[in-house]
């Protein structure tokens, strides 16, 4: 995964949060290979330096749109918890999985730059401090 050179120690102190997301409640029931494979991400995490107890899994948004945060209380919890300096890295298959509201993306790469939170997918690794990495995170 490229960017791991982007982890510090300040960041595996703190949780790893897997964001596990399907839009529609038919994509729950009928693809779960997407689930697994999305589940499957917390042993990279264990990968990159963090312990087994300190990486969160966080699925309760299965089966809503991210269109916006109405009835995504992980999303907002997730939010919170940046917000609260708990989180070192936000972990997705894709990190447009995340939000598909520009408003709720942005507002998330705001608070994980002010509390230095990495965000992760399969292609790479982003600090949102860091201002190509924040150029990327605007183009997926």
């Amino acid at each position: 995964m490229n960017g791991s050179t982007k982890i510090q120690t300040s960041h595996r102190e703190r949780l790893a949060v897997v964001y596990v997301r399907q839009s529609d409640p038919k994509q729950v029931l009928k693809n779960r290979e997407s689930g697994l494979n999305q589940r499957a991400l917390k042993a990279r995490l264990i990968e990159l330096g963090w312990k087994p107890d300190r990486v969160l899994l966080l699925d309760e948004d299965q089966g809503h749109s991210a269109k916006d945060t109405t009835g995504r209380d992980g999303f907002q919890k997730l939010a919170a918890d940046v917000g609260l300096g708990k989180v070192g890295i936000i972990m997705g298959y894709e990190v447009s999985r995340l939000s598909r509201n520009n408003a709720d993306w942005y507002r998330l790469l705001e608070l994980c730059a002010l509390f230095d939170t990495l965000i992760a997918d399969v292609d790479g690794i982003y600090n949102p401090r860091d201002f190509n990495d924040r150029l990327l995170l605007g183009l997926k």
